[in-house]
């Protein structure tokens, strides 16, 4: 049974999310705030957290933060009643998995949970033998969702591993950025690059020996990027 931390200052919502959840056969834990969350997310185990953003003392960008600095890497939904551009950009620049504008339909939403969960549960079940690939620096398990440095463990995202994996899975190929957001972030319009380029920038930071003269993570100048 997949366990769902729900972070809302909003009583209703919270429990109204937690009653849905708890009737798909999910366990739900409750958190009114984002102090309350981060100390169930250090304490915890959980498949996934469904996430306000707009809350006193703490917003959900912060907890977002916070979880990414603190290598805890559970995939998350954040919610908000804003719409601009900047929030959505900021919310998966922080490390955010997918995004929700409030009022959001409730089948849709459960839709996404069911995706992520599937995505991040099929690559977690896998019992195959470690097989490494090597990428630059680091040398990846994609069955298991872990890269090393040296021999030595490297904390990426989910969603970091995921981008690796989808340029592989199209090595040599130009992949634009459009096909990046459809299927890793999933959304058919996206109105700014930046979140691609920016988070290609740090994959570099990790995968390449000089970041600024990327051997592995090629730009092709208006089209995309190429894994070689």
């Amino acid at each position: 049974m997949s366990k769902i931390l729900i972070v809302d200052d909003e009583q209703a919502m919270r429990e109204g999310l937690s009653d849905n959840l708890l009737f798909e056969g999910y366990e739900t834990v409750l958190a009114e705030n984002g102090k309350v969350a981060l100390e169930k997310a250090k304490e915890e185990h959980f498949d996934l957290i469904v996430l306000d953003v707009m809350m006193p003392e703490m917003s959900g960008f912060d907890v977002c933060r916070k979880l990414r600095q603190l290598n805890i890497f559970t995939p998350v939904i954040l919610l908000t009643a804003k719409g601009e551009e900047i929030d959505r950009v900021l919310g998966l620049e922080l490390g955010g998995d997918d995004y929700m504008t409030k009022p959001f339909s409730l089948r849709e939403l459960l839709a996404r949970i069911k995706a992520i969960l599937r995505r991040t549960q099929t690559s977690e079940s896998q019992n195959k033998a470690d097989e490494f690939i090597k990428i630059g620096l680091m040398e990846v398990d994609f069955n298991k969702y872990i890269a090393k440095v040296s021999g030595k463990e490297l904390k990426l995202s989910h969603r970091e591993l995921e981008v690796l994996h989808f340029l592989l899975k199209h090595k040599n190929q130009i992949v634009s950025r459009d096909d990046l957001l459809k299927n890793i972030w999933q959304y058919d319009e996206f109105p700014t690059t930046r979140t691609i380029d920016n988070f290609i920038l740090r994959l570099r930071q990790k995968v390449e020996i000089h970041p600024n003269e990327p051997k592995v993570i090629l730009t092709v100048h208006g089209m995309g990027y190429k894994l070689v």
